[in-house]
């Protein structure tokens, strides 16, 4: 495992199980605080669905969702100690980037001179500096994830959620986040689940690998010790 500062957090699976149009989900199984776990599978297999369940997009139909021991399955997302990177982003347009990644730390943008100055902190952590009054439009696609790195950061969440973050940039801005993703990995400790169609960022990126077919795990591998 890669060091870090074991600020993550475990997430446990038990039993947890729905039904979506004709396909029945069954996932069951831990990830290990501070390790970076990889789900890959094909379309449709279910890989969205689990990162879903983890967020609290998503409710089962029984079992339960654990995030360090606690239980998260009835729990709303924004009640979880998770932040998400997903492909889009999710920047709002009319905002600036310090409006945006403030958001991460409180929704009402109320922020304490010291908040401001963690936005500014993290935006030159992810090569950003300087770009507080940029607006999302004015960003290459690059330039957007790293942003939304930098909220992920501000919000000093012990679990990170990404579903197929890279997946719209060329290889060298691919290979360019991977490099970011470890050195924040390694920097805050935190537990990270990735979604993946990618077995190039599976062999950089991950500590596990989960591979899920037919909407439940059918593989569980350590890749590092």
């Amino acid at each position: 495992m890669r060091e870090g500062t074991g600020d993550g957090a475990s997430i446990t699976l038990d039993h947890v199980g729905l039904r979506r149009g004709e396909t029945d989900f069954a996932f069951d199984g831990d990830m290990a605080a501070g390790r970076i776990t990889a789900i890959t599978g094909a379309s449709g297999a279910g890989k969205s669905t689990l990162l879903n369940l983890i967020a609290g997009f998503v409710q089962p139909s029984h079992g339960h969702v654990r995030i360090g021991g606690e239980d998260m399955t009835r729990l709303l997302p924004g009640k979880r100690p998770i932040s998400l990177i997903f492909q889009e982003h999710n920047l709002f347009a009319h905002l600036d980037l310090m409006t945006n990644i403030g958001l991460g730390i409180d929704p009402s943008l109320k922020l304490t001179g010291e908040e401001r100055k963690s936005v500014s902190q993290a935006l030159e952590r992810v090569g950003l500096a300087g770009f507080e009054k940029r607006k999302p439009g004015s960003l290459s696609g690059g330039e957007k994830q790293r942003a939304a790195f930098a909220r992920s950061l501000v919000r000093r969440r012990p679990v990170l959620l990404l579903d197929e973050p890279f997946a719209a940039l060329d290889p060298a801005l691919r290979a360019d986040m991977a490099d970011l993703l470890i050195d924040l990995h390694r920097e805050t400790g935190n537990t990270v689940v990735l979604v993946t169609h990618d077995h190039r960022e599976v062999e950089r990126l991950a500590d596990d690998l989960w591979r899920i077919d037919g909407g439940c795990v059918v593989e569980r591998q350590s890749l590092r010790a």
